[in-house]
């Protein structure tokens, strides 16, 4: 009788070597025949953890929202006693909007599946939830959706554009939107 060869973390690695692909080549990239290669596993591996190359996608695409929902919830939750909250949000936005490359291309990916795909914008809708209820802890939580908004444009702009990543500006725009917290 022959071994049966055991590989526990396949899925978790397969999802990780996905997001890998998209970041380099797109979602295009992403094709069953490419994962499996670049994972080294078996063809027939990548239909038994995922039926269709969209659930394969979608896979890799919540992993990435919970990852780094994960990270940003940690951030907020970790606040020291005192800490003013504008200053965490100022430093999530200076820390992502200079240091943000490989997520920064795989968050565009699922983006662009969002606009097409209501699948894809439950998880992006999901994920903006969960983001807003991690910065309600700090702000008024009709605040948080705004606040929420004001990272993710200025993490874009900080990313996209070509002039110098300007901290005060970042802070003047986070405590003219957020105000007086007292």
């Amino acid at each position: 009788m022959r071994a049966r060869r055991t590989d526990p973390g396949r899925r978790e690695r397969l999802v990780e070597t996905v997001l890998d692909l998209i970041a380099r080549d797109g979602t295009a990239g992403a094709t069953y025949r490419a994962v499996a290669e670049a994972a080294d596993v078996p063809m027939g591996s990548m239909t038994y953890h995922f039926p269709t190359r969209d659930d394969m996608l979608f896979a890799a695409f919540s992993h990435l929202a919970d990852t780094q929902h994960a990270r940003f919830d940690r951030m907020m939750a970790e606040l020291p006693a005192g800490e003013d909250p504008r200053e965490a949000v100022v430093r999530i936005i200076v820390t992502h909007g200079t240091d943000y490359g490989r997520d920064l291309v795989l968050s565009a990916e699922l983006y662009a599946l969002a606009a097409r795909d209501p699948r894809y914008r439950a998880l992006t809708q999901d994920w903006m939830e969960r983001s807003r209820a991690s910065l309600a802890r700090h702000f008024p939580s009709e605040l948080a959706p705004m606040v929420d908004a004001l990272i993710e444009g200025l993490v874009l702009h900080g990313q996209l554009g070509t002039e110098p990543f300007d901290e005060d500006r970042v802070r003047t725009a986070v405590y003219r939107l957020v105000g007086d917290l007292r």
